[in-house]
C-alpha cells in the first residue's frame, strides 16, 4: 500500500549535531553553552571526553544514515519527498538548511526531531530554533511528528538491544542481573512542566521501559536512571544517577547490570563516553560485571516507526483519521502543543502572535513571517 505525505513537500530530519574533527569541538561547545557563562577551562575539560573518540562525535554520521535510510523507507510507502537534515548546533545547521529548501520551493515541511520525549530541552527548543531559522521565509510552515517513544517499533527495537545485551552476559550471572534504563537528566523544574499535564518526560520514559521489560522479562527487576547531568551542584535534577545506582546494585549483591539507553536514539558522546566509559569504569571499580544495550539507530523496526508517525501526521493534517498505534500504557502523545507544554525559559517571538496562540495552542513549528 503506497501513500503520498501530502499536504506536506519536503521532510526535515533535525539534529542536535556533534564536532567532526578536533578543530571543532571547542567551538561546538561554545555554541551548545552560549549565554551560559561557561568558562573556556571549563569547556576544555569537556573537550577532552572528545579526545577519547578521536575529537569526532558519531552523532553526525549517524543522522547522515538515518536520513538516508528514512527516505528509502518513506518512498517505499508511496512517498517521492527529498529529507533533509539539518542541526540546532552544529553544521549542517538549520539556519542554513531551512533558506536551502524554501528557496528550492519548500512551503510545508514536516519535521522528524531526533528526540522520542517532551521536554523544553527535548522538544520545544527545537521548535523553537526551527522558528528562528524560519524567521523572514514568508509561507513556510513546519509542522511536528509527535513524540515516538510509545511506538511499538521503538519498543520493540530496544526490546531487541536489550536481550542482545543480556545474551553477552555470562551465564553465571545473567539470571542475577537488573536492567538499568538510563536517560538524560534534567532540572526539576523542567521535568515538572514537561508535556501538556507536566511531568510527561519521567512518565513516558517509566512508560517505555516498562513496555521493553515486558516483552524482555517481565520478573526481571529493573530501575529508570539518570545520566550526563550538568549545570550548577545547586539546582535539583533528577536522580539517582547512573554511578550511583551501580554502587547501590553492587552493595545489595546484583551480580550484573545491563545498561539500556532509552532516552537516546543513537551511539552518541552522551552514551559512549558517559556510559561506555565512565559508568563502565564505576562498574569495574565494584566487580559489577556490565554490558550496554546499543540505541536504535538505523534499526528497521525504528525507521519504519519515524514513517509511521510520519504518515500519520499527514493524515492528520489532511483531516483524515487517525489511528495512532502504541505499546505503552499512555498511549501515542499530542501532535500539537499547548501552550502550557514544556514552557521556555525565555519566550521567543516567532513562537507568538499567530492564530494559533488564539486557540491555545502553540502554533506549527515554524511559520515564516517577513
Amino acid at each position: 500500500m503506497t501513500e503520498p505525505l501530502a499536504p506536506y513537500d519536503a521532510v526535515l530530519l533535525v539534529g542536535f549535531g556533534g564536532p567532526e574533527g578536533p578543530a571543532d569541538v571547542l567551538p561546538f561547545l561554545r555554541r551548545v553553552t552560549a549565554g551560559r557563562d561557561v568558562p573556556d577551562e571549563r569547556l576544555a575539560v569537556v573537550a577532552r571526553q572528545y579526545d577519547t573518540v578521536g575529537g569526532v562525535s558519531p552523532l553526525n554520521a549517524q543522522n547522515r544514515a538515518l536520513r538516508a535510510v528514512l527516505q528509502e523507507s518513506l518512498a517505499q510507502r508511496g512517498s517521492g519527498l527529498p529529507v533533509y537534515w539539518g542541526n540546532r548546533n552544529w553544521t549542517p545547521l538549520l539556519a542554513d538548511v531551512i533558506p536551502e529548501l524554501y528557496a528550492a520551493g519548500h512551503r510545508r515541511v514536516l519535521a522528524v526531531l531526533t528526540s522520542a520525549y517532551p521536554s523544553y530541552s527535548g522538544c520545544r527548543q527545537y521548535r523553537e530554533d526551527l522558528a528562528l531559522a524560519a524567521e523572514g521565509l514568508d509561507g513556510l510552515v513546519v509542522d511536528r511528528v509527535r513524540h515516538y517513544a510509545d511506538h511499538p517499533g521503538f519498543v520493540d527495537t530496544v526490546a531487541a538491544t536489550t536481550r542482545a545485551a543480556l545474551a553477552e552476559l555470562d551465564a553465571d550471572v545473567r539470571a542475577g542481573a537488573h536492567v538499568v534504563f538510563t536517560a538524560h537528566s534534567i532540572p526539576l523544574t523542567m521535568a515538572a512542566t514537561a508535556g501538556p499535564t507536566g511531568d510527561e518526560y519521567v512518565g513516558r520514559l517509566r512508560d517505555t521501559a516498562a513496555a521493553v521489560m515486558e516483552r524482555v522479562d517481565p520478573a526481571r527487576p529493573w530501575e529508570l536512571v539518570w545520566q550526563s547531568r550538568s549545570g550548577p551542584p545547586t539546582t535539583p535534577w533528577l536522580e539517582p544517577d547512573v554511578g550511583d545506582q551501580l554502587a547501590a546494585l553492587a552493595a545489595g549483591g546484583t551480580p550484573a547490570a545491563v545498561l539500556v539507553p532509552v532516552g537516546f536514539l543513537s551511539d552518541h558522546m552522551e552514551v559512549v563516553y558517559d556510559l561506555d566509559v565512565q559508568a563502565a569504569h564505576r562498574a569495574g571499580e565494584l566487580g559489577l560485571a556490565v554490558r550496554r544495550a546499543a540505541t536504535p539507530g538505523t534499526a528497521p523496526a525504528f525507521v519504519a516507526a519515524l514513517a509511521d508517525v510520519a504518515l500519520d501526521r499527514a493524515r492528520e493534517a489532511r483531516g483524515g483519521p487517525v489511528a495512532p498505534v502504541s505499546a505503552t500504557r499512555g498511549g501515542p502523545s499530542h501532535t500539537v502543543c499547548p501552550l502550557t507544554c514544556c514552557p521556555a525559559r525565555t519566550p521567543r517571538p516567532a513562537l507568538a502572535g499567530t492564530a494559533a496562540d488564539a486557540r491555545g495552542e502553540s502554533p506549527p513549528l515554524a511559520t515564516g513571517r517577513p
